[in-house]
């Protein structure tokens, strides 16, 4: 696609011999447009509210090629169209999009001297527009909002900012910030530098110390939100462990939820929108304690640790290491922060020191660099490179990541920066960050487990070589259009760290499959890198990490995204006719096929996952293979250590980090996060984060202290002798009103009929699923009779709900019901319904159960509890640039039940609402559909929102 020349060489290409980079077709065809290439057809884009049906966006007659899926036609269309629907400035076609982007790359690109000749940019912007329409790679989000509009220039998506240890620092932050959340971006900081609170003033005082200021960041964050088409804003925050108020930063957020469990009981509002939820405090940001090779050393021989006071440096506290590390673990199993950095693996593979160390993060943790500067991302598609024989690609993939870096660092000539500081050092370092997806879906097509050496090896060589060639082209164009501008100052580190990259490289066992020619062409890439960067210097002090891929995976119609394995074997699909079907993943008879089943085989088999959702018993698949189709979640899930090989197995070959949640079941231990975050620093990580599937969701306790943890409570057993009322049952009158639904869940049909009391309350459950005289239909008779006489006896049905909502079992999956979209059971779907149609609002909300206009309520910044009548979102607002202008508040009407207690109290459950977040992940606050992980996001497959990711 692309090869380098200079001087004479160049001159046979160029005018009057200028330097530049002489480009090869891979692609294209001479004479002919790559548009041309493509089969085009027009679409209608129709959104539509689950609730109701109706239209929430609206686009007819869009252009896009005949291989694109529906989904990524509506969320490409929804999200990155720009202009007014219905006029004619709006963008209707793929290819104004691609132009409108590229066109500004090329023109860049010729006016910076980055091409021997016109003949050469056009080549250039020929095979850009064939990769971005064919799938084969995508920009992150802002290239799309922004690049060719009349907004600024902005093409970045991570962003690292700097605080001191003075007021104005500090309100510069908060400004700054909230600056970059308007854009629809995120950032990370370092609070460190801030005086502890058991330091003193100049003025004689104590400071406040670093947790305080975080309320007023994590105020203006929750006020801001963000301005972005797809997303909003998000922050990290990080700090030292060496920092006396470290144990206040761990413990803040879990013991927020205790606050917020505590007024729950007590009958304050503090569902998501409620006039209380405002005292939660530190729930927008995602936090990090930056610990060292000196504290991990600590914790494994049982020694203190000291705390250092800011200013002077002098150690004023002891600790015990391990208690400290067990507290970090603790507060994570609670309520999955905060996450974990190794800032000596940091720093060791910094490639400017000299300029300053790297002390943060962005919020998802993968871009790690300078304070005040920007990384620019862009994500390749690998299972495009997956050829028919099942061979890689190798030539292709080498081509593309030489363009995808030459156009990365052009965006940076013409970008435009939230602050001036930042500018300046992403125009004087030029960080990139090229990565990739489908990972897992490439692993699981040639028949390799995510867990495994096999797949490990496979992960590894494509990393370095994607790096390799990276910074081997940023070695090209430093010969040609010059180094960053501050590697004189950080050649020797540089270096060296090019040289730790290849060493790995050198170490990576390939297992003689399709790594074996992978991790062949890596090591010659980094023999021609180490070359040319003695001789040129590096045009970027950074190249390459591993972002969640959250929207564009969508638009590349990924499969997986980042580094992730497969969610789940069975996926829906959305219809050109509008609706979805269930459908097993594409992927899964490519693998059967790889591992020698006939075609027979191969279509029973896929019969039975997509009955099943797994393969545990699949007729005819062999035990030793059923590792292959091991996924994220589900009946065979990848166990946590196998998420943080995997990460080890790619991290030596990154310039930064990866953005990735390490999944634990509900029954993990403190221990277990203990192990995970001592093996990700034994193994080399630069950044960790763990999720304890419930986490957020508190055990049902009594409400007798509410703030206490339930092991304390077990500790203190009381010894009292109390009379016991027996209950007595109150049977339904013989005529009773009812409410029979049909439902489908996971392709399960049934029905339900719910009868209630004349006067109020839900008394009796009736289910009817499968035929009479079967097994199950037995089984839900009981299950209702069990239900009603418990109904008639005083159980509370809160209490049902909060007990049966989350089971898991088959069958799963989508349901007809546009309240509830998604089901992780057929119990998950039936409690929810019976919430929905016969609790309050209050009471519902406190379960973390909506119905889909009340998110689209909460989606537009308005009070679920004030509607009365039905509403669906605004489709000019999604369809524009320009920041989504907040509604006048509707006035909220008297609850129709007054408040009260739940009956089992759960402190997770009010932040479950106020982060949107169910067991395994949230529900989209735009279409209601429940998200997928991303990385340490998620994002919605549906409509393309996400929550942080690119």
């Amino acid at each position: 696609m692309t090869e380098t020349v200079s001087g004479a060489t160049a001159a046979r290409g160029g005018k009057r011999g200028r330097k530049g980079l002489k480009i090869r077709r891979i692609f294209t065809t001479e004479g002919v447009h790559p548009y041309d290439q493509v089969n085009w057809e027009r679409r209608d884009v129709v959104m539509t509210n689950w609730r109701d049906g109706s239209i929430n966006f609206e686009q007819r007659g869009v252009e896009f090629p005949d291989f694109w899926s529906v989904n990524a036609t509506n969320i490409v269309t929804s999200k990155y169209f720009r202009g007014a629907v219905g006029t004619p400035q709006r963008e209707s076609s793929l290819k104004q999009l691609v132009d409108r982007v590229v066109g500004v790359y090329t023109r860049t690109g010729i006016e910076h001297g980055y091409f021997a000749s016109e003949e050469d940019a056009e080549i250039f912007d020929h095979e850009l527009k064939h990769a971005l329409v064919h799938q084969l790679f995508s920009f992150n989000s802002p290239v799309w909002f922004n690049v060719g509009t009349a907004s600024p220039q902005q093409v970045s998506a991570c962003f690292i900012l700097s605080v001191d240890d003075t007021m104005e620092s500090i309100l510069e932050w908060y400004k700054e910030e909230g600056v970059i959340f308007k854009g629809g971006s995120g950032s990370g900081v370092n609070l460190s530098k801030i005086r502890s609170s058991k330091e003193l003033l100049s003025s004689g005082g104590t400071a406040s110390g670093p947790v305080s200021f975080m309320r007023g960041a994590d105020a203006s964050a929750g006020t801001i939100k963000s301005g972005g088409a797809t997303r909003r804003a998000a922050k990290m925050v990080v700090l030292d462990v060496d920092h006396p108020d470290i144990e206040e930063f761990i413990e803040t957020k879990a013991r927020e939820e205790d606050k917020i469990r505590a007024l729950r009981d007590a009958g304050f509002d503090m569902d998501l929108g409620g006039k209380d939820i405002v005292s939660v405090q530190y729930q927008n940001a995602n936090n990090s304690v930056r610990v060292s090779d000196e504290f991990m050393e600590a914790v494994e021989k049982g020694n203190d640790f000291g705390l250092r006071a800011r200013l002077t440096g002098e150690v004023i506290e002891k600790v015990d290491a391990r208690d400290l590390f067990h507290k970090m673990a603790r507060a994570a199993w609670e309520c999955a922060d905060p996450g974990i950095q190794y800032d000596d693996t940091i720093n060791d593979w910094h490639t400017t020191p000299e300029t300053g160390r790297i002390t943060a993060s962005n919020p998802c943790s993968e871009y790690v660099h300078l304070d005040n500067s920007s990384c620019n991302l862009a994500s390749i598609n690998l299972l495009k490179f997956l050829k028919d024989d099942d061979s890689f690609d190798v030539p292709a993939f080498v081509k593309l990541t030489e363009l995808i870096i030459t156009a990365m660092d052009i965006s940076i000539c013409f970008a435009d920066f939230p602050t001036e500081k930042i500018a300046e050092t992403t125009r004087a370092y030029r960080q990139l960050g090229i990565g990739y997806a489908n990972l897992g879906a490439l692993l699981m097509a040639t028949g390799h487990a995510y867990d495994s050496d096999g797949g490990r090896s496979i992960a590894a060589a494509i990393t370095s070589l994607m790096t390799g060639v990276s910074y081997r082209r940023s070695a090209e164009l430093a010969g040609i259009v010059g180094p960053y501008d501050g590697y004189a100052r950080n050649a020797e580190p540089h270096k060296r760290v090019m040289r730790k990259h290849a060493d790995a490289n050198a170490r990576i066992a390939t297992l003689g499959g399709i790594d074996e020619k992978v991790h062949a062409e890596a090591t010659r890439q980094w023999a021609e890198c180490l070359k040319l960067g003695e001789k040129n210097g590096y045009r970027n002090a950074q190249a390459s990490l591993l972002a969640p891929t959250g929207t564009i995976g969508l638009m590349m119609d990924c499969d997986t995204t980042g580094i992730e394995p497969d969610l789940a074997l069975v996926k829906f699909k959305k219809l050109v006719g509008g609706g979805s079907m269930q459908i097993v993943n594409q992927t899964i008879p490519r693998a059967l096929k790889q591992l020698g089943y006939q075609q027979e085989q191969i279509e029973a088999i896929v019969e039975f996952i997509a009955a099943n959702g797994h393969v545990v018993g699949a007729p005819g698949l062999r035990e030793e293979h059923y590792e292959v189709f091991d996924c994220a979640m589900g009946e065979r899930a990848i166990a946590p250590m196998g998420h943080v090989r995997m990460m080890a197995a790619t991290q030596p070959f990154l310039s930064g980090a990866i953005s990735k949640t390490v999944n634990l079941p509900e029954s993990a231990t403190v221990e277990d996060i203990e192990q995970v975050y001592m093996e990700g620093w034994r193994l080399g990580l630069k950044a960790l984060a763990v999720y304890r599937d419930n986490c957020k969701v508190g055990q049902p306790l009594s409400a007798g202290n509410g703030g206490k943890k339930a092991e304390e409570k077990a500790e203190q057993p009381t010894v009292q002798v109390v009379e016991v009322t027996r209950p007595t049952r109150r049977r339904m009158p013989n005529q009773r009103p009812s409410t029979t639904t049909r439902f489908t869940v996971g392709g399960a049909k049934g029905y339900m009929t719910a009868s209630s009391y004349p006067d109020d309350g839900l008394g009796e459950v009736f289910l009817k699923m499968s035929k009479q005289g079967s097994t199950l239909a037995g089984v839900m008779d009981a299950f209702s009779v069990a239900i009603s006489i418990g109904l008639q006896y005083g159980v509370p049905l809160e209490t049902y709900v909060s007990k049966f909502v989350n089971m898991r079992f088959d069958p799963a999956g989508m349901t007809d019901d546009p309240d509830v979209r998604m089901a992780a059971s057929v119990m998950d779907y039936i409690f929810r319904r019976l919430a929905l149609d016969h609790l309050p609002y209050e009471d519902r909300a406190a379960l973390g159960i909506f119905s889909a206009s009340e998110r689209a309520a909460q989606a537009r910044g308005e009070d679920p509890a004030a509607l009365h009548a039905e509403e669906v979102l605004d489709a000019e607002a999604l369809a524009q640039s320009a920041p989504i202008e907040p509604k006048p508040p509707v006035a909220a009407a008297p609850p129709a039940v007054q408040p009260r207690p739940a009956a089992e109290p759960n402190r997770g459950r009010a932040l479950e609402s106020h982060q949107g977040r169910t067991a395994d992940a949230p529900l989209c606050m735009t279409c209601g559909t429940k998200m997928r992980p991303a990385g340490s996001c998620y994002v919605c497959e549906g409509c393309g929102s996400t929550s942080g990711c690119s």
